[in-house]
């Protein structure tokens, strides 16, 4: 597969800045038939010794960063463990919700009945904080900020959606007005913020939503 599609916002020897398209997954799925993905494009059009840091959904697009040696690997995956790198959501979500903005605390856990579904769970879920802020109203959805303190999986969707604002053409979450109201899942990693593992300067990339 080639690179055509794939926008390198940044690059230089310790790393890469990506803007990932939607439905393309960040690493190789189990099966055969889902080798396609960021990493492997990568590897093979150039950058053999791309790493993966950290993940988007497949439906997720925008900023993902990789490491292009093993020491930065290992500090950026410090970074983002450690929680010192900091990363936004443009997303579009169904209704109005109250107020300008407010954060969600609500525990969430895989839930294998309903795979590949994330479920909130206050007994056995982990720990999981979303910001929230609406930048635009309009008649039936906004465009909101999301700001996950935590890195769950679904995490933006699953909280979105317990405060009964799923995300527009969310398949896996939305109702059914909020899947038809968008062709895409409109979830967007819109900046990304991180120290250089080798400099030390303070980074911050931003890319607009394409939604």
């Amino acid at each position: 597969m080639p690179l055509s599609t794939i926008q390198i916002v940044h690059q230089d020897a310790a790393l890469l800045v990506i803007n990932k398209p939607t439905l393309l997954l960040s690493v190789p799925g189990r099966a055969e038939d889902n080798r396609d993905c960021l990493v492997t494009r990568l590897q093979e059009n150039g950058y053999p010794e791309a790493r993966i840091v950290h993940r988007l959904d497949w439906e997720t697009s925008g900023l993902i960063v990789l490491a292009r040696d093993a020491d930065s690997h290992r500090e950026l995956s410090r970074q983002f463990h450690d929680r010192e790198t900091e990363k936004t959501y443009t997303a579009l979500c169904w209704g109005q919700p109250q107020g300008d903005s407010g954060q969600i605390d609500l525990p969430l856990r895989y839930d294998p009945p309903t795979k590949p579904r994330h479920v909130v769970d206050h007994e056995l879920g982990k720990h999981a904080q979303t910001f929230w802020r609406v930048l635009e109203r309009h008649a039936e959805y906004c465009r909101v900020e999301l700001t996950p303190i935590t890195g769950r999986s679904h995490q933006l969707r699953v909280h979105m959606l317990s405060i009964g604002h799923p995300l527009l053409g969310d398949m896996l979450y939305a109702h059914e007005q909020a899947l038809a109201a968008a062709d895409r899942l409109c979830l967007h990693a819109s900046m990304l913020s991180l120290t250089h593992p080798q400099s030390g300067e303070r980074l911050r990339f931003e890319c607009p939503a394409p939604f």
